[in-house]
């Protein structure tokens, strides 16, 4: 599934309506090689229009969104916790870990998903 966040709307896309950029199809092949702990974790595309970025988003139950920034440049992936109250400083993420590009598709999908599980993420 896949979903549009515009002006703080969030939206579900259909198969039609599914942005061709370069994002979003990355986005879909690393999704694609996710393992099945991350599907049931309800893994979905986010495009966050708002924030400018696409990323896989999971629905923790041991410490809620955690987001997989997929990188326009020739900047690294970002695994993020999204904080549900922002903290005193105002931050309203923590950056858990940076994967660099050199990995293909299904290794970037490989390493989610075992930094997940073996941090309690997903059950």
């Amino acid at each position: 599934m896949e979903l549009l966040i515009t002006d703080g709307i969030v939206g579900a896309l259909r198969d039609a309506e599914a942005p061709m950029t370069p994002l979003a199809v990355r986005a879909r092949t690393i999704a694609n090689f996710l393992p099945l702990m991350c599907v049931r974790a309800s893994a979905k595309i986010v495009h966050n229009l708002d924030r400018n970025y696409t990323a896989i988003r999971f629905e923790t139950k041991a410490a809620g969104p955690v987001i997989l920034e997929i990188p326009s440049d020739a900047g690294d992936f970002r695994l993020v916790q999204e904080l549900i109250d922002p903290r005193a400083d105002g931050t309203m993420e923590v950056e858990l870990r940076r994967i660099p590009q050199i990995y293909k598709p299904h290794g970037i999908a490989l390493i989610t998903a075992e930094f997940l599980r073996t941090r309690g993420f997903l059950k």
